[in-house]
């Protein structure tokens, strides 16, 4: 009977990981939508929502590069060329880049994530119901959860079998009772992935009603239509090949740094 003891935990895990899930679920249905009925957002916001902190420095020198005041090289260096920002972003990146005027794009883009005006910008979201504040369970982190604990299920019930045998329970009644939390967990996932999918990190139940509005403009042309794909998608929607290099040699950098 020494697979009761693993059985056990493995009702324990799938358990408290499908109730967290319920509970996150719960949380994000009940996001409010009339405080931000008509509301649209600016290319800003939408960066913070679809990709947190880092996609607005993203957005900021994609911007700022592509009114030729912010120099990107393909090599992962940028350089100031207009030291005159337009707004709170664009001056956070400017100080990054530090007095010398030059700097790699990797720590200019971990700075300016980190600066005053993003952090303003994600209170106004949060205040604003449309941002998840940090701290709360997200429905991401929770699908996590469960995933984990279907894959600690399964590892469970592998060694419940793998036990030499004892007393009269079959081989085949001891699976079935393993296959009970594994269901559990995948029902709960399949549920999840129906209801509240797609999952997000940062943006809240209303925050997604508007992004998703706010990314239908990417489709449309010119300039201003392109910088919305960068705010939704990231930098691997930027269209030009020099300006992704650089980007892509700033990835390769911060790898080199893990």
């Amino acid at each position: 009977m020494f697979w009761v003891l693993l059985l056990l935990p493995a009702w324990a895990v799938a358990g408290t990981a499908c109730t967290r899930l319920c509970l996150a679920a719960a949380r994000a249905a009940n996001g409010g939508t009339d405080s931000v009925r008509g509301r649209e957002l600016d290319l800003y916001e939408a960066a913070f929502l679809s990709g947190g902190p880092a996609r607005v420095a993203d957005l900021t020198m994609v911007s700022m590069a592509r009114q030729r005041r912010l120099l990107l090289a393909h090599t992962g260096w940028a350089t100031v060329v207009d030291p005159r920002g337009q707004d709170e972003m664009e001056r956070s990146v400017i100080g990054a880049i530090g007095p010398g005027g030059q700097s790699r794009i990797a720590p200019v883009r971990a700075s300016a994530a980190a600066a005053d005006a993003v952090r303003g910008l994600a209170e106004r979201l949060v205040s604003a119901g449309l941002a998840v504040p940090d701290g709360v369970r997200t429905v991401a982190a929770a699908v996590r959860r469960v995933r984990l604990a279907a894959l600690a299920v399964c590892a469970l019930g592998a060694a419940a079998l793998a036990l030499p045998a004892s007393g009269d329970v079959p081989r085949y009644l001891i699976a079935l009772w393993f296959a009970l939390p594994l269901a559990l967990t995948l029902s709960c996932l399949a549920i999840a992935r129906i209801e509240v999918h797609p999952y997000s990190a940062w943006a809240s139940p209303a925050g997604q009603r508007l992004l998703y509005a706010f990314a239908r403009r990417a489709g449309r042309p010119g300039d201003a239509a392109d910088l919305t794909s960068v705010a939704v998608r990231g930098v691997r929607a930027i269209g030009e090949p020099d300006l992704r290099a650089a980007f892509a040699h700033r990835e390769e950098y911060e790898g080199l740094r893990d």
